[in-house]
């Protein structure tokens, strides 16, 4: 089976081919140019590179959430009008869950954690038991202030939120914060594409984002009416 993955829910934009057990390729790019901009021709190039035409491919996955709300709209719009203009299947994968898929067979706790401001970042744990990813707690917004206070032992952070909030994470947790180095630390399409493997496909107009917050927008004019 061919699956095309992409993710566009934060900064970096990514695409990959999973051929079975084999990642034929993988294109990753963390630049101010807009996911518009760059998600489709990533995705020709993959594709030519590959030598493989977009009618190959059997399923479509993309980063379902958490993420940029601008983000996740185009990249799940690009998957469902791939999908759906070829008849094909889609999945959608947690953000956090294909970060999670970076840190592979670790015995320490995963804390994936991307960037949510006002001091906040969105995060679920992850372990590893039996060689199987087990999701211990489900995706949530909350401050990073709270989460390091839920953690007690050993934990492997990764995703962007490392760069923010690193500094306060080893002020409250010590020698119990340990942190993915550069090359596993931001999305990628790979892991996004080895976790849809496991997932049961939907139709294209099923696919919707899980965005764990309101857009920033509404949640502002939502503060004035309340003032």
């Amino acid at each position: 089976m061919n699956i095309l993955a992409i993710d566009t829910s934060a900064l970096t934009a990514t695409a990959a081919i999973l051929s079975d057990d084999t990642l034929l390729g993988e294109i990753s790019t963390t630049t101010k140019l807009t996911h518009s901009q760059t998600i489709m021709p990533m995705i020709d190039e993959l594709l030519k590179k590959v030598n493989l035409d977009i009618s190959d491919i059997d399923l479509f996955a993309c980063s379902e959430g958490p993420g940029s709300f601008t983000g996740l709209r185009i990249g799940i719009g690009t998957i469902k009008g791939l999908a759906y203009g070829l008849g094909k299947d889609a999945v959608g994968v947690s953000t956090l869950e294909a970060l999670a898929h970076n840190i592979a067979f670790t015995p320490f706790l995963i804390s994936p954690i991307m960037d949510a401001r006002r001091g906040q970042v969105y995060n679920a744990l992850y372990r590893y038991s039996s060689g199987k990813l087990e999701c211990i707690k489900e995706p949530r917004a909350l401050a990073i202030e709270e989460l390091c206070g839920e953690l007690t032992e050993k934990t492997v952070f990764v995703g962007d939120g490392v760069k923010v909030h690193r500094e306060k994470i080893t002020e409250l947790m010590g020698e119990n914060a340990l942190f993915a180095p550069p090359q596993h630390q931001l999305q990628r399409a790979g892991s996004v594409a080895y976790a849809a493997r496991n997932k049961k496909p939907i139709s294209a107009s099923e696919l919707t984002a899980v965005y764990l917050r309101k857009p920033q927008a509404e949640r502002e004019r939502e503060e004035k009416m309340e003032n």
